[in-house]
C-alpha cells in the first residue's frame, strides 16, 4: 500500500493503524509512514538545529542533543547544506579574481539568476520567461502594481482580503494614494462572514461579480498567512478577468507549499519571497511573474539598466532596448550572495516535484490535524481542560501545510513552554500558534513528537496559571 496516493488522509491513517494492529495515535504509525515516505531522504539536504542550540531551550526538560521539532518553515525555511559551499565558491572567486567574477565561472555574477529561473518557474507552474528573480517581495509588488493598477474614475478599486499581510496592505494603500485616490473609497477589503474565520470562495466570487465594474485589480494572497487558507486562485482569476479586472497574487505563503499553476490559470501577475518554504535565507531574493499574454502590452513604469536586453546592455548608449515581459522590470544586477542559497534550495526541489510534495503534505498535515483533534478538542465533561480550535479550513484542498491553532488559555505561555522543550513554531497575535509541517524536510515523527510536547506544554501552562 502506498499511503501517499488515493484516499483521504483520515482514511489512510486508519488503514495504516489497522494494518499495524495499533492505535492511530501510536508512534508506530509515524515510524511506518516515515519508513515508506519516498521523500524522506530530502531532509538530509538541510541543516536541522539541535535543541541545545536554540536560545530558549530548557535542557532540564529535554535532551539537548536531539534535533529540534522545526515546524516554522512558513516563517523561515531551514538552511540547505549546499548553501555554504556555493557561498564559499563565490567568496573565493571574488578573493582570487575580483572583477572577472562578473563573467567567469559556473555562476557569472552579471547573469547569475539565469542559472536558476527555470528551477523557480517549475515550482510556481510558469514558463521560464514569465519569471524574474529580483529585489524583495514588496519592491516587486510595487513595481507590478505601478503597471497593472490603472485606475479611472469608474474603475479604481483594489479588492483584497481583510487583514492581508501588512506589507500587502501598505503597498495597496500607498499605490492608491500615489494615483490621487482615497484608500477609504478605493480599497475593498473582504472579511469573513460573522462568526467565521476564513473567506468562502463563493463570497469572493460574488463580490467580484457584483462590484467588478469598479474594481481595477483583484489582489489576494495565495495562502493567507494568519489562517493558513489556500485560496482558489484559478476561480478567482477567472471571475476577476471576466469582469475586466487584472488579477494578481502574493504567493509568499503558497510558493513551495501549494501546487501552483500560474501560467495555466492565466494569472496576470504574482510575486513572492523565497525565504519561507523556498529556504533561501532571511531576506532572500524574491520572485515576480507576469503572464506571457502581457509580454508586449504591459511595460514597467520604472526603468533600470538590468531591464535592457543583455545583448546590447553593455554598449552603454542610453537607448533602452527593453526586454519583453517580466524581464523588463529588472532594475539592477542581482546580489550573488543571495543567489547562492536560493540555488541550493531550488536544486533540492528539482529532485522531486510539487505534485509529490503536495501528496505528502496532505497526509502530513492531515496527521497533525487528527492528533490535535483527538487529544485537544473541547470536552464539555472537562471544562477546565485546555483545548485547541483549528481555524484553518478542514478541507485539505483549502489549505497548505500550515494549521493555525487557537487555544483556550493564554497563547504566550504555551508558546514559551513549547520553546523550552525544543519546538520551533510561530506565535501571531492575538491568539494563533501557526504550525507548519513542511513536506520537504519534516517527518511524521516530527508531528508525533510535537503532539507529545504540546501535551506537556499545556499541562505546564495550566499549572502556571494555578500558582
Amino acid at each position: 500500500m502506498d499511503p501517499f496516493v488515493g484516499s483521504t488522509p483520515r482514511e489512510t491513517l486508519k488503514q495504516v493503524s489497522a494494518s499495524l494492529g495499533c492505535s492511530l495515535t501510536s508512534a508506530a504509525v509515524a515510524e511506518y509512514l516515515d519508513k515508506v515516505d519516498g521523500l524522506s531522504h530530502l531532509r538530509k539536504e538541510f541543516l536541522v538545529p539541535k535543541i541545545a542550540d536554540l536560545p530558549h531551550s530548557d535542557l532540564s526538560l529535554v535532551d539537548g542533543t536531539k534535533e529540534c521539532i522545526y515546524l516554522v518553515g512558513n516563517s523561515l525555511g531551514l538552511q540547505p547544506k549546499m548553501a555554504r559551499k556555493y557561498l564559499e565558491e563565490e567568496l573565493e572567486k571574488w578573493a582570487k579574481t575580483g572583477i572577472h567574477g562578473h563573467t567567469e565561472g559556473s555562476r557569472p555574477w552579471a547573469w547569475a539568476e539565469d542559472n536558476i529561473e527555470e528551477l523557480m518557474a517549475d515550482v510556481v507552474g510558469a514558463k521560464t520567461e514569465e519569471v524574474a528573480l529580483m529585489n524583495g517581495l514588496t519592491v516587486n509588488l510595487h513595481l507590478l502594481l505601478l503597471s497593472f493598477y490603472k485606475p479611472t474614475a469608474a474603475r479604481h478599486r483594489i479588492l483584497l482580503e481583510d487583514k492581508a499581510f501588512p506589507s500587502d496592505h501598505y503597498a495597496v494603500e500607498s499605490q492608491i494614494r500615489l494615483r490621487g485616490f482615497d484608500p477609504e473609497r478605493s480599497m475593498l477589503p473582504l472579511s469573513p462572514r460573522p462568526g467565521e474565520e476564513t473567506l468562502r470562495t463563493e463570497d469572493i466570487l460574488k463580490v467580484i461579480e457584483e462590484e467588478g465594474d469598479s474594481i481595477a485589480v483583484v489582489m489576494f494572497s495565495g495562502v493567507q498567512y494568519y489562517t493558513g487558507q489556500l485560496f482558489d486562485m484559478a476561480a478567482i482569476t477567472k471571475a476577476g478577468q471576466r469582469k475586466g479586472c487584472y488579477v494578481g497574487f502574493d504567493c509568499a505563503h503558497a510558493v513551495g507549499n501549494a501546487e501552483l499553476k500560474l501560467h495555466d490559470w492565466g494569472v496576470d501577475f504574482a510575486c513572492w519571497c523565497s525565504y519561507k518554504y523556498v529556504n533561501s535565507g532571511a531576506g532572500g531574493l524574491a520572485g515576480a511573474f507576469i503572464h506571457e499574454k502581457h509580454k508586449y502590452t504591459i511595460k514597467p513604469a520604472l526603468l533600470g539598466w538590468w531591464g535592457h536586453d543583455l545583448k546590447t546592455r553593455f554598449l552603454m548608449n542610453n537607448v533602452m532596448e527593453l526586454q519583453p515581459g517580466v524581464n523588463g522590470f529588472r532594475l539592477s544586477n542581482q546580489p550573488i550572495l543571495l543567489v547562492c542559497p536560493l540555488q541550493a534550495s531550488l536544486e533540492v526541489f528539482k529532485k522531486t516535484s510539487m505534485q509529490a510534495l503536495r501528496r505528502k503534505s496532505l497526509l502530513l498535515t492531515g496527521y497533525l490535524e487528527y492528533l490535535i483533534q483527538h487529544y485537544h478538542t473541547e470536552d464539555p465533561t472537562q471544562p477546565d481542560k485546555p483545548h485547541v480550535r483549528i481555524i484553518t479550513p478542514s478541507d485539505p484542498k483549502q489549505r497548505g501545510c500550515q494549521l493555525s491553532l487557537c487555544f483556550s488559555i493564554p497563547i504566550r505561555k504555551i508558546y514559551q513552554q513549547l520553546e523550552k522543550r525544543g519546538v520551533a513554531c510561530d506565535m501571531r497575535e492575538p491568539s494563533v500558534l501557526r504550525v507548519a509541517p513542511v513536506p520537504l524536510y519534516n517527518s511524521f515523527s516530527d508531528v508525533h513528537r510535537f503532539i507529545e510536547t504540546l501535551g506537556s506544554a499545556l499541562t505546564a501552562s495550566q499549572n502556571e496559571e494555578h500558582l
